[in-house]
Parts: structure tokens; C-alpha cells; sequence
């Protein structure tokens, strides 16, 4: 199996889109048209596009379930290759932020484009206190699942708060934006990190960390989504009450370490099976074939794979646990951005040269 393409991802090259992505987005650009007068209103292409990354919980440890409702959790999330694209343009004259959506999105009919969604909102806050309020226009290509434990509408709101930093000539400090990002939602913080980072409270304080080595990661979603309120719920924990097991710090100085023998442990992998047990029997087959970890992502539904099988069945696993199970099976990377807070995910310096690890990962995979 070759990973040379997705591993640019982790150094911060910049990638082609993925092929599950359109090249050409059937969604008509609001821009692509004319004034009554006759004048061109905006250009069609996009003054920025980005990709957002998904993300995979490396452990998740539920430590006790608050006065409050919330649960306190601790966490090590690392940014994966599965990526939304973005593309923005700015509105000169309009009344304020505005978007859509790509007709070949996935679950494109149920994306709301207004204040529900939290690019919208990403958009709004930033116009309201950053002193620079022009109005921008988002087109979003969904290619993250929902309902999956893979954050990808909180990485939409992320790279919509970079997005308009950026065009804005970054007027507000990394710092400011995690901020801002932590009132939307618990894991927007995260995506404005490097790719790696460890996250307590309800999810929303950021200690972001050193980006981890490149790893192949299989990521294998249900057809079937779950609530995470109703897997929390299943959890049943009584207010205060706590929940016994490793040290969050133990688990980080494992990874620290090597990602490879470091202990995967989600303490809603169980509620989460409780609630629809296909996942524990897809977990199980999974588990059969050489992987290094194989683990729910959060709440789920979406279960990750570390590493590659074993070469007796990397030519067939995939057709077989398809046809076992109503799945989708995409094939990814860790991934990271640069130092350089101006760029994104899969972003590079201009005369940055392109690398294959295909060497580096099977020497690491070794270890």
C-alpha cells in the first residue's frame, strides 16, 4: 500500500484534492453571475481555499461527570487527511457573511447555510470583534462524514476563523482566535493547533503539542450515526461521580514515545456499543487483520485503524468488511500544519520540496 501522496499532508505539502473530493464542484458560485446592470458582481474563482482536516481521538478518557452536566474529559486528538475543502471570496457591499454549499457535499440537503451553521457563525464572530468587518462568502464541499467522533464541523469553523484572518491581513493572534473558537464549540481550539494536541475540560482548553510521526490510519465509518448526548447518557455517570482508569498523563508519554505501542483507550467505546453493537462486531473483524490499534473515535460512529494489515489481506479487507457491513473505508494519514500560523493543513512554504515516506513509515512501523 502506498502512502506517499497522503504523507505530504503531515509535513504540510500542499495536496491535490482528494479523490473523493469533485474537481469541478457542481454548486454554482453566487459570484458566477451578473448585476441586473450587467456588471460582474465578484470573480468565480475564490479569493482562498482551504482544506479542513478531520480528527481522531488517540485516547479519550471520561475523568468525571460534573455539577454542571458536562463531562470532564482528557483527551489527545490528532488532525487526519480526510478533508472538507473550503473556498472564500470577499463581498464588498454586502450585508454580512454568507455561504454554501456544494450540491455533491455529502448529505448536502441537510448542510444549513445560515446561523446554525458554524462556519456562519465562525464568520460572524470574527466580523463582529475584530475591527474588520467585510463581509465574506463561503463555499463549503463536504466530504467529512456527520456523526462520526471526527470533528468536521468544527474544523469548517476553524478554518473559517483562519480564513478570515487571513484575508483580513491577520489582525487577530492565534491565541484570540482558539478563544473565540472555544465559545462556538469544544473542538474548534483544536483545529487552530498544529495537528496534535492534548484537550481537557469539556474538550475546549488546548495544550497544543509537538505534531506526532507520520502513520497510516484507516478510518471506517457506518452508514449509522450516533448522539452523542445518548452515548454520554449511556455512560451513566451520576453528577460528581468519577470514572476509574489510566493517567491522561501516562497514556501522553506513550505516545510521546511511540504512537505504535502506546495504549489506545475510549471510555465511551463501551456506552457507544451498548447502543448499536454492529460497532462491536465490526470492531472485532477489524481487529483480526495485523493492525497496530483499532479504536472508536469519540463518541462515533466511526472506528480508526493504526498502521497497515497484514500483507495476506491488504489486497481484499476492505471489499470483505464492505460486504459484511453497510461501511465506508478511507485511507489516510496524520497530518499536521507547518510552524508558520499563516499557513494551513496541507499548506507549504513556496519552494518547499516534496517528499515520499514511504521509508520513514515502514521503519517506524518496525519500532
Amino acid at each position: 500500500m502506498v502512502f506517499a501522496s497522503l504523507a505530504l499532508a503531515l509535513l504540510g505539502y500542499q495536496l491535490p484534492a482528494p479523490r473523493r473530493h469533485a474537481s469541478s464542484p457542481r454548486a454554482r458560485s453566487l459570484f458566477a453571475s451578473l448585476d441586473a446592470d450587467g456588471s460582474e458582481v465578484m470573480p468565480s474563482a475564490p479569493a482562498l481555499s482551504l482544506l479542513s482536516p478531520a480528527k481522531v481521538n488517540l485516547f479519550l478518557r471520561i475523568l468525571r461527570r460534573r455539577e454542571d452536566g458536562y463531562h470532564e474529559l482528557a483527551s489527545l486528538f490528532q488532525a487526519v487527511s480526510l478533508f472538507d475543502r473550503l473556498d472564500f471570496w470577499e463581498r464588498p457591499g454586502a450585508a454580512g457573511p454568507s455561504m454554501e454549499v456544494t450540491d455533491d457535499s455529502v448529505c448536502a440537503a441537510l448542510i444549513p447555510t445560515d446561523e446554525r451553521n458554524l462556519v456562519m457563525r465562525a464568520l460572524q464572530i470574527f466580523a463582529e470583534r475584530s475591527g474588520d468587518a467585510r463581509p465574506i462568502h463561503c463555499r463549503l464541499h463536504k466530504v467529512i462524514p456527520a456523526q462520526a467522533g471526527m470533528g468536521g464541523g468544527s474544523g469548517d469553523a476553524a478554518t473559517a476563523l483562519h480564513a478570515a484572518n487571513r484575508l483580513c491581513g491577520f489582525p487577530v493572534s492565534q491565541e484570540t482566535l482558539i478563544e473565540w473558537g472555544a465559545e462556538l464549540g469544544s473542538d474548534i481550539g483544536f483545529f487552530l493547533s498544529r495537528g496534535t494536541a492534548f484537550c481537557t475540560g469539556r474538550g475546549e482548553l488546548i495544550e497544543p503539542l509537538d505534531p506526532l510521526p507520520p502513520a497510516p490510519v484507516y478510518l471506517v465509518k457506518p452508514a449509522e450515526g450516533l448522539s452523542t448526548p445518548g452515548v454520554f447518557k449511556a455512560l451513566g455517570l451520576s453528577p460528581n461521580e468519577e470514572l476509574p482508569g489510566a493517567s491522561p498523563q501516562a497514556l501522553l508519554d506513550e505516545f510521546a514515545e511511540n504512537v505504535y505501542t502506546a495504549t489506545f483507550v475510549n471510555d465511551l467505546e463501551p456506552p457507544a456499543e451498548k447502543v448499536l453493537p454492529m460497532l462491536a462486531d465490526l470492531r472485532a473483524e477489524l481487529s483480526t487483520l495485523g493492525f497496530r490499534a483499532v479504536m472508536l473515535s469519540g463518541s462515533g460512529t466511526t472506528i480508526f485503524c493504526v498502521g497497515t494489515p497484514r500483507g495476506d489481506v491488504v489486497d481484499t479487507w476492505q471489499d470483505a468488511i464492505r460486504a459484511k457491513f453497510d461501511v465506508e473505508v478511507y485511507e489516510e494519514m496524520f497530518c499536521r500544519r507547518l510552524p508558520d500560523e499563516r499557513l494551513w493543513y496541507a499548506e507549504q512554504p513556496e519552494g518547499a520540496k516534496l517528499v515520499d515516506l514511504d521509508d520513514s513509515l515502514s521503519s517506524s512501523q518496525a519500532l
